[in-house]
């Protein structure tokens, strides 16, 4: 005889699970931002080691540089982010799931404040460079480039499974999503404008975001609220 009970606390674990996930990534994301803020010296020693490195490096690759630029400019750049997420939440609309739609558009905007905020409160200095390969204005942490796309690309995959994307399609999703995400946040950091715990922190604060905005919804609808679509 077929249990009606089983589905609900599979989904109940689920959002727990998503939670939990946003929890450790908001607390690792803090204990990063505190760690910038005081100038923690193993901190800002490792950040510059790298950054040297790899500024090094990209002087005397100009090929490699302007790949990189291209992809961080255009393939991965923030604006193409939001407006795949756009496309997603038109797309949405359309179908009539105007509620997860608003829920998909405001979690992008979220990001997008919090990221801005931060970078406002924190004031941090990108690297210089007296032979720069690219330029970037504005504060460095969080690397909004970084945050960005995890929040897109976490939120475009969980709609790709909540409306039961087939294994092929799924599985090339979730390769472009992991690529482009480390992708993206290996570019800033090849092409010297941002220090290695500006990218550290954008993924962990996207994450935590993409965390806490699927398990919200996911409460939502378990609660039966108008709108809610399957």
């Amino acid at each position: 005889m077929a249990s009606p009970q089983l589905s609900p606390p599979v989904r109940t674990r689920s959002r727990v699970t998503l939670f939990g996930a946003g929890a450790v990534c908001a607390l690792l994301a803090l204990v990063v931002l505190i760690l910038v803020a005081v100038r923690w010296s193993p901190l800002m020693s490792l950040d510059r080691t790298v950054a040297e490195a790899l500024h090094r490096r990209a002087v005397t690759e100009p090929g490699l540089v302007h790949a990189n630029r291209i992809l961080t400019d255009w393939a991965w750049d923030p604006w193409t982010m939001r407006a795949l997420t756009a496309v997603a939440v038109v797309a949405l609309w359309w179908r009539g799931a105007r509620l997860l739609a608003v829920w998909v558009a405001a979690t992008s905007l979220l990001g997008t404040l919090v990221q801005q905020g931060l970078k406002s409160a924190v004031g941090r200095e990108r690297p210089r460079w007296p032979d720069p390969v690219d330029s970037a204005h504005y504060a460095a942490f969080p690397s909004g480039h970084a945050m960005t796309a995890m929040v897109t690309c976490g939120m475009l995959l969980w709609l790709l499974r909540r409306y039961g994307a087939g294994p092929r399609l799924w599985r090339a999703a979730l390769a472009v999503a992991c690529v482009s995400v480390v992708g993206v946040g290996l570019t800033r950091l090849y092409l010297g404008v941002h220090w290695s715990s500006d990218v550290l922190g954008g993924w962990l604060l996207g994450g935590a975001l993409v965390g806490f905005s699927i398990a919200g919804y996911a409460r939502y609808e378990r609660r039966g609220g108008p709108g809610a679509c399957p």
